[in-house]
């Protein structure tokens, strides 16, 4: 069946060699959920190898009602996606109800007050997590839809489920990438609709934030705004960009323009890749990797 008639259409699909249906068990199962798109992979927890990447473009839907009854439908139409008996499964979320607490504020009877300082929150509707970041002083506390995250822990009782935030996943493997790279970078990650900058200072965090892009001269102007505010220059700051967006793409010439020092980024090197990943390009999926680094 033609999966864009469901109301999601499959845009990229690796399956390695060594995937083995039988070892489900100790393969960790990693999914990227946002408003209009779907990231999976799977990892091996023996070797760290990952095994499968999958990439859904969702139809747009007006209701988180409508978005869950969306996601039943592939996964029961996946032939992975329910199964049971994983490892583990971390869920990434892709929103804007999120907020970064340093370590030392963080007071976990306050989780409603921390959110609200720069999202809606609706009780009724909506479940607050928060996560302490391994390698940043920092908790992430975000918002998930209630009937979403709860379909989603019922759908695997017998695996490790936790959900962490997007912006978390990037933050770690920012960090993991400085540790063998040039300090004091910035870093972009270019999704399909929102810009993401993360900048470090004592391989500690010291700014992130996303944008939300309706076109392309945002990105300009969300950057320059960062570096001024950062006090970077952008003649001479270095730059490493992930995200969706080509090599020889006409955006990567116009980001050219105005920063002359940047540069694309690696794939992880924390996981290994068959060559069937080599059709996926380096700088693509760096947040659904790094899923990989949040315990």
């Amino acid at each position: 069946m033609d999966t864009a008639t469901l109301g999601y259409k499959l845009v990229k699909k690796i399956k390695d060699e060594k995937f083995d249906v039988d070892k489900l068990h100790q393969y960790n199962l990693m999914i990227q959920l946002g408003i209009r798109d779907l990231q999976i992979a799977i990892v091996d927890s023996t070797n760290n190898r990952c095994l499968l990447l999958e990439d859904y473009i969702l139809a747009s839907v007006k209701s988180h009602q409508a978005l869950r009854e969306l996601l039943i439908t592939l996964f029961e139409e996946h032939h992975l996606l329910m199964a049971g008996f994983w490892k583990s499964v971390r869920i990434s979320i892709k929103n804007n109800k999120f907020c970064l607490i340093p370590s030392a504020l963080f007071v976990k009877e306050a989780l409603v007050d921390y959110l609200r300082l720069n999202s809606t929150y609706d009780p009724a509707r909506e479940d607050i997590y928060y996560y302490k970041h391994i390698k940043s002083d920092a908790v992430c506390v975000f918002a998930v839809n209630r009937d979403i995250s709860e379909w989603l822990k019922q759908l695997y009782p017998n695996a490790e489920v936790g959900f962490i935030h997007q912006s978390s996943a990037l933050i770690e493997g920012v960090i993991n990438f400085e540790k063998t790279n040039k300090k004091n970078t910035m870093y972009l990650y270019i999704d399909r609709f929102r810009l993401h900058i993360i900048t470090l200072k004592n391989d500690k965090l010291e700014y992130y934030n996303q944008f939300a892009i309706k076109q392309f001269n945002d990105y300009i102007r969300y950057i320059m705004l960062v570096m001024k505010g950062l006090h970077k220059n952008q003649k001479t700051s270095d730059v490493v960009l992930w995200g969706y967006i080509g090599k020889q793409s006409p955006h990567y010439n116009e980001f050219y323009k105005f920063i002359k020092n940047i540069s694309f980024g690696d794939r992880p090197k924390y996981l290994s890749y068959g060559y069937l990943f080599d059709e996926v390009q380096d700088h693509h999926f760096f947040d659904l990797y790094s899923i990989h680094l949040c315990d």
